[in-house]
């Protein structure tokens, strides 16, 4: 149980490996894209 363990959270980040004890975090939708920045509202 330690660096050289593969199936603990700390070896995977040891090895810099992902898995079921460390996973991968998803990236959130950015701020910008949720409220349209840059896109200008069309006259009408």
């Amino acid at each position: 149980m330690g660096k050289g363990d593969k199936k603990t959270k700390r070896g995977k980040i040891y090895r810099g490996t992902f898995g079921k004890r460390r996973p991968r975090i998803k990236k959130k939708p950015s701020v910008e894209s949720q409220i349209n920045v840059g896109n200008k509202a069309t006259p009408k």
